[in-house]
């Protein structure tokens, strides 16, 4: 499990698909924890029209035996920037990468996405029931409410 970016000159990969996100070993394995991210600037393209699509995306997980590491994951939320698609297969995607990847304990996102034709559009997914004991903080981002 040797890392491939941290440490390195790494460019913003082209697409999701080519992005490489790396995982080390859980330093606090044997008990469940959570741990936060937080991409309050996440951008994509819409399919349709290719123009910007921004969301603040909150990602939850309990790790298992690995933890990711923060470089490659910054580097693979980046990707999406010219990566066209709609809210909620960014969002489903992202979760489903990562836990079918690192293989935590639990996980979840909330993607709360800008208007896009006048609607904000906020989409949740988790990979099941979250483990006995894990503390859940709310993911406190408010609803999209406009100007007033």
């Amino acid at each position: 499990m040797t890392p491939t970016h941290l440490g390195q000159t790494s460019a913003l990969p082209a697409s999701p698909e080519e992005a490489i996100l790396d995982y080390v070993p859980n330093p606090r394995t044997g008990r469940p924890y959570l741990v936060r991210f937080t991409a309050p600037e996440f951008t994509s393209l819409c399919p349709v029209t290719a123009q910007p699509d921004f969301a603040h995306l909150v990602i939850d997980y309990a790790p298992g035996a690995t933890i990711v590491e923060s470089k490659s994951l910054k580097l693979f939320l980046g990707s999406f920037r010219n990566h066209q698609a709609f809210h909620e297969d960014c969002t489903v995607g992202i979760g489903e990468r990562l836990f079918a990847e690192m293989q935590p304990l639990w996980l979840r996102i909330g993607g709360y996405w800008y208007p896009r034709g006048g609607i904000p559009i906020d989409v949740f997914w988790q990979s099941g029931e979250p483990p006995q004991g894990l503390w859940l903080p709310s993911q406190d981002v408010p609803g999209y409410r406009g100007r007033g």
